[in-house]
């Protein structure tokens, strides 16, 4: 057979990956024109929109503003209506005024408008990881990764949505790729490609600093490999170039980040503050965390936002609560990113995964600086992943997903290249990845491969991005009209951020965690009846904990009736609700107390205790009222009860609640000394 010409070979690859780019573009369509809007979006969409007409970067600081402003670059020709803001606390006021964005205009319009921009950053990640393995590995190994890339189920579940993920991944190995193509041949040119290529990183996500030792992790390697190469003199005059420009490609990345706030050190303009301010944000920190952000506050070296947005990431992530293998955690736990990697992989890619790892240990792939280059920046990633505590979806890896693609191209195509024999195995198991993928079409983020049961089993596992992100109302809407249901209650994991009304559902909303946060009273019966719907993330108990704490925990233990789009079960029936009505009155307590009706909140945290006598919530709430009624003595028996109850559930769980009531006993004592 007559050897097919570079010029066909490259018409070939050329209509490769233009067929590879249609398919990714044909899945993200088809996923997310089902979904409604998941847990993050409207609040970056409404500050990303804030950003390019007011310049406001302070009221969602807890991310830089790159992909925001991104992908509302389309809202900018419809002029949508914009809420106005309250002086309220920073997250509370972005993620409300998100919502009344969102659905005081066309939600599905805004949705559909600024999804399509954020997918071009998955376009983007493609095109940048098909060259970059091309220009490592060769064309087949490219054309592998491309086609792991573009049937990867995680990809494809947030590659369209409004957030952080796949813009960091894409951008990270950008970067790493970059300085890679720098030390290979070095030129002004490569230079400040890398240096914006970093500065891009480090406007997606304040994860993107992680960058900066990734690079020079790189650097340390590429000095000690020419330490070997050559003589020391050489040696010498080469680590220092190789550092100065380590140097000078941060410095570029520093000044294109600074550009994204448009070269402003305050976060709000035309005099607005931060609610609260920077000064007194970061004194929940550990003084070691808050000294490096006060310093760079002080010298303004990095914009007040993007400083804010630190304090912010750390300090939310020591609140997190963790769900792995079915049970719920107080905090994070170091093999919650190995088990979401194992189950949200595809067993095609565990599988080439493991063939990879014998390829380079067996030495078979003679590609030394290019394995440093895609194994450094993994290692170092994980390593922090695993330390962060920020368990909440195997989204926050997709860095990972995208080096080791490319590593995996590489790998195989050097077996291919050795014997013919193994295109068979590689084929066969780059079939099977597609072939689970496919098969999870189009509802990606409950994804999980066929050894934990699929995507209907994910929920047993893992919850919140990785299964329910409050994604079903469209399809919650449908299965209610298939029904005729006209009553019914929801335990939505996205209410009070996203709007099931705007889609006609006509169910009563019940109290959780985020209601609680966002201070959305509802009324609650002690009983009701079915149908009940609880989102899979709330069905776990990671939000209000154990059972003892949670009041849907009986939902647990019962068949659904019916699961809608793998993310909402259905329950049927009459069901006693005596620990939520008892929460809803503890909610309406505490707003009556700042509103100073003592005695009504009194009435209301008395029927809260009434309801619910062993719940550490009712107790403590009961204290809180009668200490603001001048009535400490009365307070103190509550606040022993609670006391009492809070050592009686999990003892991981008794650091949430120990402090602040024995801090409570402590300042009765105080006072009355």
């Amino acid at each position: 057979m007559k050897p097919r010409s570079e010029n066909e070979l490259a018409v070939y690859e050329i209509a490769a990956v233009c067929l590879l780019l249609v398919v990714i573009s044909l899945q993200l369509f088809f996923s997310v024109r089902r979904e409604s809007q998941t847990w993050d979006e409207g609040n970056h969409i409404f500050t990303g929109y804030r950003a390019w007409t007011h310049g406001d970067f302070g009221l969602n600081p807890e991310h830089p503003p790159l992909v925001k402003q991104l992908a509302t670059v389309p809202l900018l020709w419809l002029q949508p209506k914009s809420p106005k803001l309250e002086d309220r606390f920073f997250k509370e006021d972005a993620f409300l005024r998100g919502k009344e964005f969102l659905y005081q205009n066309d939600a599905d319009k805004i949705l559909s408008r600024t999804r399509t921009a954020a997918a071009l950053l998955t376009l983007l990640a493609a095109v940048v990881v098909f060259f970059g393995a091309r220009e490592m590995f060769g064309r087949g190994a490219a054309l592998i990764a491309l086609t792991l890339l573009a049937f990867d189920p995680n990809l494809l579940a947030h590659g369209a949505l409004i957030t952080t993920d796949v813009g960091l991944a894409c951008f990270m190995f950008l970067s790493i790729y970059m300085f890679y193509r720098f030390v290979k041949s070095p030129s002004p040119l490569r230079l400040i490609a890398a240096g914006v290529a970093v500065g891009l990183v480090l406007a997606v996500k304040h994860t993107g600093l992680l960058i900066l030792p990734m690079l020079f992790l790189l650097t340390i390697c590429e000095m000690l490999l020419n330490r070997f190469a050559r003589n020391r003199q050489k040696s010498g005059r080469h680590a220092l170039k190789i550092l100065g420009s380590f140097a000078v490609i941060a410095l570029i990345g520093w000044v294109v980040l600074w550009s994204f706030y448009r070269f402003r050190y305050d976060a709000r303009p035309d005099g607005l503050q931060l609610n609260p301010p920077l000064v007194e944000y970061v004194k929940g920190l550990e003084p070691s965390e808050a000294w490096p952000i006060s310093t760079a506050a002080r010298l303004r070296l990095l914009p007040e936002s993007y400083l804010y947005g630190l304090a912010d990431v750390r300090l939310t992530a020591n609140y997190y609560t963790s769900y792995v293998l079915g049970k719920v955690y107080a905090h994070g736990v170091w093999f919650y990113f190995p088990i979401a990697f194992l189950g949200k992989s595809t067993v095609g890619v565990l599988a080439l995964f493991l063939l990879t790892l014998g390829v380079i240990a067996a030495d078979r792939l003679n590609r030394g600086r290019e394995i440093l280059y895609l194994v450094v920046p993994v290692i170092f990633y994980l390593l922090v992943a695993l330390t962060v505590g920020m368990n909440i979806g195997v989204r926050h890896i997709l860095v990972v997903y995208v080096f080791l693609y490319v590593l995996i191209g590489g790998a195989t195509w050097a077996l291919i290249a050795e014997s013919r024999k193994w295109a068979s195995i590689v084929g066969v198991l780059l079939l099977f990845h597609v072939a689970s993928s496919v098969l999870a079409f189009p509802n990606y983020i409950p994804y999980s491969n066929e050894l934990w049961g699929g995507p209907s089993q994910t929920h047993k596992y893992l919850t919140d991005s990785n299964s329910d992100w409050g994604q079903q109302l469209k399809s919650v809407k449908q299965y209610l009209d298939e029904r005729g249901v006209t009553e019914c209650w929801f335990v939505y994991f996205a209410a009070g951020v996203a709007e099931p009304s705007y889609y006609g559902i006509p169910c009563k909303p019940l109290p959780t965690i985020n209601t609680l946060w966002l201070n959305l009273p509802f009324d609650v019966p002690t009983t009701i009846n079915g149908p009940v719907l609880v989102s899979a993330s709330n069905l776990s108990g990671v939000e209000f904990g154990p059972r003892s704490l949670d009041p849907y925990g009986q939902f647990n233990s019962l068949e659904p009736t019916a699961v809608i789009d793998r993310g909402v079960f259905v329950f049927d029936g009459k069901f006693d609700l005596p620990l939520g009505a008892a929460i809803s009155k503890v909610q309406k307590a505490r707003n009556l107390v700042e509103q100073k009706q003592l005695d009504q909140a009194l009435q209301e945290a008395q029927a809260a205790v009434a309801l619910a006598p062993d719940s550490l919530q009712t107790q403590l709430a009961l204290g809180d009222v009668l200490l603001a009624m001048g009535q400490p003595q009365q307070a103190r028996v509550n606040y022993e009860k609670a006391l009492h109850l809070a050592k009686t559930i999990e003892p991981e769980f008794q650091i949430r609640s120990l402090p602040g009531i024995e801090g409570r006993l402590q300042a009765l004592a105080g006072t009355q000394h």
